[in-house]
């Protein structure tokens, strides 16, 4: 039997997984030392927003403060929180009804990161708000 052909089948199977593998390495070599952020900016919110959440003070501040932007003159207590918490982004917080549609001005150019959180004084609460907060980097 002639056993050549199958080397030469073989040997062809082996190059063209060689120039795949090249080939793949060479186009991921952009995203593979690229460093995701989004996920730690996310996770800081994250934290900040269960803060909140956690502490007595601040929800009852939430829940009777305005509907609207969190500013020093609404929610002073939480909007200092935000801008000690996270100060490596620029940051808006925004108070609205949990039903409601929470939404930011657009900011052009910018990447955003949203995060939200429910805020009630128990759990059969009638009196329920949402505190939706918008970060970016300057």
């Amino acid at each position: 039997m002639n056993n050549r052909g199958w080397i030469k089948i073989i040997e062809a199977f082996i190059a063209v997984m060689l120039i795949a593998i090249v080939l793949l390495i060479v186009i991921n070599q952009g995203y593979i030392g690229k460093s995701d952020s989004s996920s730690k900016f996310y996770d800081l919110q994250l934290s900040v927003l269960r803060e909140i959440e956690l502490n007595n003070d601040m929800r009852v501040e939430i829940l009777f403060a305005e509907m609207g932007g969190v500013s020093e003159n609404n929610a002073g207590e939480v909007y200092e929180l935000i801008e000690s918490r996270i100060p490596d982004l620029e940051c808006d917080a925004i108070i609205c009804g949990l039903n409601s549609v929470c939404a930011h001005d657009y900011i052009s150019g910018k990447e955003i990161y949203a995060q939200s959180v429910a805020i009630a004084m128990t759990l059969k609460s009638e009196k329920l708000r949402q505190l939706k907060l918008f970060c970016w980097k300057e």
